[in-house]
């Protein structure tokens, strides 16, 4: 039997207050250069919260800070980027999402056996929190965002 993905079911296999917590220079560090006055145009705008703070989780609940969420299927597992450490091992896929878009996600998974569960045609959900950023406007005279991924579901295969 496979698990839907809603948002309530499918495998949760990475989440970003997990990945926080063991990854504390993260949060000091993008803190820091929310703060640093002298890079105006660089890091997070901070105005509902330092990141990973307790008041900028209350802000992603309250919809302070909006969400996005990203489902689909995955049409094609690839290697992407230019960092030789990962030699052709697949690191992201190509996903159809069920609004018939197509986007490019990088495989998350806490535990390295659930990057197995990566195959074309399981169904994906991606979380994300759209930040505001310090340089405004965006391209296209908007708010500038940035799209913080907050946790990755996964169909999976259980047992019934």
């Amino acid at each position: 039997m496979k698990a839907e993905i809603d948002g309530q079911y499918g495998k949760l296999v990475w989440e970003l207050a997990e990945d926080l917590r063991l990854n504390p220079d993260r949060v000091s560090k993008t803190q820091a250069l929310t703060l640093d006055k002298g890079r105006p145009l660089m890091g997070l705008k901070g105005t509902a919260g330092l990141f990973g703070s307790p008041e900028w989780w209350d802000s992603i609940a309250s919809g302070r800070i909006s969400t996005v969420k990203h489902m689909g299927r995955i049409t094609k597992l690839v290697f992407a980027g230019q960092d030789a450490r990962w030699g052709d091992e697949v690191n992201s896929f190509e996903m159809t999402l069920d609004n018939g878009g197509v986007t490019l996600e990088s495989i998350r998974a806490s535990r390295k056996q659930d990057r197995l569960l990566f195959k074309t045609g399981t169904r994906v959900l991606a979380t994300y929190a759209l930040d505001e950023l310090k340089k405004q406007p965006g391209p296209d005279g908007s708010v500038n965002r940035h799209a913080i991924l907050l946790e990755m579901r996964i169909e999976a295969e259980y047992s019934s």
